[in-house]
C-alpha cells in the first residue's frame, strides 16, 4: 500500500460510521464486513486485504492510529472541522 493511497469522501464516512464518530454513514453489509475483517485481521492478512481495498484499510488505519486521523477523514468526508 503507497503512502499516496487516496481516500474517497465516501471510503471516508464509511468508516466514521465504524468509529461511531460526526459524519458517518452506514454502508452497505458487503463493506461492514470488509471492514469488520480489515479490523481482525493480522498485520499479513491485513497486507493482503490492502492490496484490493487499499483506501479502504488506510482510513481504518489512520482513524486507529493517527492523533488525527478522525478529524482528517471528517475533512474528506466534507464536514469540515469538528471537535474530537
Amino acid at each position: 500500500m503507497s503512502d499516496e493511497t487516496t481516500i474517497s469522501a465516501e471510503t471516508a464516512r464509511h468508516v466514521l460510521w465504524l468509529f461511531g464518530r460526526q459524519g458517518g454513514v452506514q454502508p452497505g453489509s458487503f463493506t461492514q464486513r470488509l471492514m469488520a475483517a480489515i479490523d481482525a485481521a493480522d498485520v499479513l492478512n491485513k497486507q493482503k486485504i490492502a492490496n484490493e481495498y487499499p483506501a479502504l484499510v488506510a482510513a481504518i488505519r489512520m482513524a486507529g492510529n493517527d492523533d488525527n486521523g478522525i478529524a482528517t477523514l471528517q475533512q474528506i468526508a466534507g464536514i469540515g472541522e469538528v471537535a474530537a
